[in-house]
């Protein structure tokens, strides 16, 4: 029953730990090809978590048993070398704070031997689940060795020993499975987190998205007193491309113009789709003159080009686009949205395919 009680209270600190660890390295997971810091990271974070688990030790008999080996061979298997070497020293350097005496130098010998076995494994070419299967069970086969040397009962040892590797797999066991499963669901809640800010046909930020950037560019500029300026641009006549070719083509249109966009801005700006056949650009550090000419070479490459349908054959469309910019035409920078937009409506009256500058 102390037994039981014992694993559950490690069970409960090894995941507990191994959660927080998880959260806090949710954007940069660690594997063997994770920058140094991150694996000094890692490898303090499993060093703290073994030093941890020596002090809540299980009781078998007069004898007691821990799982500090279980971190450094999570920290072999998915970080490698450095992280498993970093936390090894720790932990053999908090065995030391405990006591030094021939248990002390046993263990040390252990902790080296597993530490170096499990990063040679983690290296093969062997199925995740062999590579876990064989670390444990080299792990449990030496801490064997290291019982039969410390311990003389023989009949102890017959009932220690069995104990021990139940432990240790079932330990194991959960570890993996907790980290695993950790990783997947952060990894999937991170996509969903990108996609919902994604959208799904161009690949060009959404209107969420878009919101996001514009409150945090504004904040930015009032307090930098930089110039903010915005492209609002709509597809001329794009309800005829839908009627006449389908929905389908119309869809490889939007995706082609997302293109375009893309290739007439500047890297660092902030190209949406807001909806339908409706895009904006977020010129960020850009006076009017120069968003000017970005709208216009926008303008003029739509234009240009021959949007090839998936049915065969080409059709060519033109956009309309307003532009406002704070400080130039506008005052209030949360105003230049709405000036935008306005100008975009005055060029769709005055005859389309043109470009339109928000009054001052």
């Amino acid at each position: 029953m102390i037994i039981i009680k014992d694993l559950f209270a490690n069970l409960a600190i090894l995941i507990s730990l191994l959660f927080l660890y998880t959260q806090v390295s949710n954007r940069s997971p660690l594997t063997p090809r994770s920058s140094f810091q991150i694996k000094l990271l890692a490898g303090i974070s499993g060093g703290f978590l073994g030093n941890v688990l020596m002090h809540y030790s299980i009781n078998i008999g007069t004898t007691i048993v821990d799982l500090r080996l279980i971190p450094i061979i999570l920290l072999a298997y998915f970080g490698g070398l450095v992280p498993s070497i970093i936390s090894m020293l720790l932990i053999i350097g908090g065995r030391f704070l405990i006591g030094i005496n021939i248990s002390s130098y046993a263990s040390t010998v252990l902790v080296i031997t597993v530490t170096l076995f499990s990063v040679w494994i983690a290296r093969t070419h062997l199925s995740k689940q062999m590579k876990r299967m064989i670390m444990l069970t080299f792990s449990n086969i030496s801490a064997s060795f290291l019982f039969l040397y410390l311990i003389k009962d023989i009949n102890f040892l017959l009932k220690l020993i069995p104990i021990y590797w139940i432990v240790s797999y079932f330990s194991g066991y959960i570890a993996f499975n907790t980290v695993t499963f950790l990783r997947k669901s952060q990894e999937l809640f991170n996509k969903y987190k990108a996609e919902s800010m994604i959208d799904p046909l161009t690949g060009l930020n959404n209107v969420r998205k878009f919101d996001e950037i514009f409150n945090q560019s504004l904040a930015d500029v009032e307090k930098k007193k930089q110039k903010l300026s915005l492209l609002y641009i709509d597809i001329d006549f794009f309800k005829k491309v839908n009627d006449t070719y389908g929905h389908a083509e119309g869809d490889v249109v939007l995706k082609e113009l997302g293109h375009i966009l893309r290739s007439c801005t500047r890297t660092f700006d902030i190209v949406s789709r807001n909806g339908g056949e409706e895009f904006t650009v977020l010129l960020l550090e850009c006076p009017l003159d120069q968003a000017v000419q970005i709208g216009e070479r926008i303008r003029e490459t739509v234009e240009d080009h021959s949007f090839i349908l998936t049915q065969g054959g080409t059709i060519n469309l033109t956009v309309s686009i307003g532009v406002s910019c704070y400080s130039d035409t506008t005052k209030d920078a949360g105003l230049i949205i709405n000036d935008a937009d306005k100008a975009l409506y005055e060029a769709k009256r005055s005859g389309r395919n043109m470009l339109c500058v928000a009054h001052y």
